[in-house]
């Protein structure tokens, strides 16, 4: 096993389970703030930790507005002694009653959300105002992305408006997501950047030129975090840095963060005299994108997966499979450390190299806590 790896302690680990090195996620915290030059413009996204335990660390380091894909999620920073939340996603079904109800329980906070159009804000304004609370609206702008969000200035100009009219709500400004953009190449990513920032420039002078300002602008994920954080004055929202994998690891590694989190994972059978099974099926790890690099599994680099189901994972060795028993324990990297989180309930704490017996709960992986 490779030396950042090496962890003693994990006989007493029930597995698949999931790994988190707290010195390593500061570490990665002290770089999202040197990056920004301080934490006012960071606005941290929560969706990859869906963690209470590290919220509070980003607090502890003076981060005070985050950003959150889920009710649950906002909960969970609330909770923790956050006052400035951004639910970056539309508001939809009950979600409406259930923001207006912890905007309520919590006067002191700045609660947010997204809206790409006006359907339905003339109700949510209603509903902020019949509860005695104003929310905070950016207007969701798509710079290239095609996920949510209107391409259109001129909408977005009239949506602005439009908020700025309705008791209850507050134009809170812009959010802009650039996920699109992952060149490896640094350069061509800040090209690519530039051409995708110069739509949300326009949109900016469009909304000063109609007498609607952007207060702020929320704007990109941990590719181009380091573009935001050195070349605009924007609010940034990255997420993966917390705990870095190594989809991005391979993909960025003029990023500075490191893998502050991993899975823990060991043979339980050997099919065939070539063939090893791990227990890190579907419901272990995440299942996107191609097979072979799901997981970097450290000191089975030459082993190559060939299945994976909801329990298992089948690896293929060179030459003979001898060499390894049922019950050998490996530490592996995900591909995609956001999903992977997500399907554990908890994570066990790895310090100096040994596994204590703290365990961080992966909080708002339930979609309701209390609203």
């Amino acid at each position: 096993m490779s030396e950042p790896f090496q962890v003693s302690g994990l006989e007493d680990v029930a597995s698949p389970a999931l790994l988190v090195w707290p010195e390593r996620v500061e570490a990665n915290i002290a770089h999202m703030v040197a990056m920004c030059g301080g934490t006012d413009r960071l606005r941290p996204h929560v969706k990859t930790h869906k963690m209470e335990a590290v919220t509070r660390l980003q607090l502890a380091a003076g981060i005070g507005k985050f950003k959150a894909s889920t009710i649950a999620e906002v909960e969970m920073c609330l909770v923790a002694g956050a006052n400035d939340v951004l639910l970056a996603y539309p508001l939809v079904g009950p979600n409406q009653k259930r923001l207006v109800r912890l905007a309520g329980s919590y006067p002191g906070a700045r609660l947010s959300f997204l809206a790409e159009g006006g359907d339905g804000l003339e109700g949510q304004g209603k509903l902020s105002e019949e509860a005695g609370v104003e929310l905070g609206v950016f207007v969701d702008f798509d710079c290239g992305m095609a996920r949510t969000g209107t391409e259109s200035k001129e909408a977005a100009v009239s949506l602005a408006g439009a908020i700025a009219s309705i008791d209850g709500l507050h134009f809170d400004g812009v959010h802009v997501y650039d996920g699109h953009l992952r060149a490896s190449d640094p350069e061509q990513r800040r090209r690519d950047w530039i051409s995708a920032m110069k739509l949300v420039g326009e949109l900016l002078g469009a909304l000063e030129k109609a007498g609607h300002p952007a207060p702020a602008v929320v704007g990109g994920g941990s590719p181009t975090f380091g573009l935001h954080a050195r070349e605009r004055s924007w609010q940034c929202s990255p997420g993966t840095t917390l705990f870095w994998d190594a989809g991005y690891g391979n993909a960025f590694p003029d990023l500075p963060f490191e893998s502050a989190a991993a899975v823990f994972t060991r043979i339980v059978s050997r099919p065939g005299s070539n063939r090893l099974c791990l227990d890190l099926g579907h419901k272990a790890i995440a299942s996107e994108g191609p097979l072979e690099t799901r997981v970097h599994l450290v000191g089975l680099e030459h082993a190559r997966a060939v299945g994976h189901s909801e329990e298992h994972l089948v690896l293929e060795v060179d030459g003979s499979a001898a060499g390894y028993e049922v019950g050998d324990s490996f530490v592996g990297i995900p591909r995609h450390i956001c999903p992977t989180v997500a399907l554990y309930q908890e994570a066990t704490l790895v310090r100096g190299g040994s596994v204590t017996d703290e365990r961080w709960q992966v909080t708002a992986r339930n979609r309701r806590l209390s609203v």
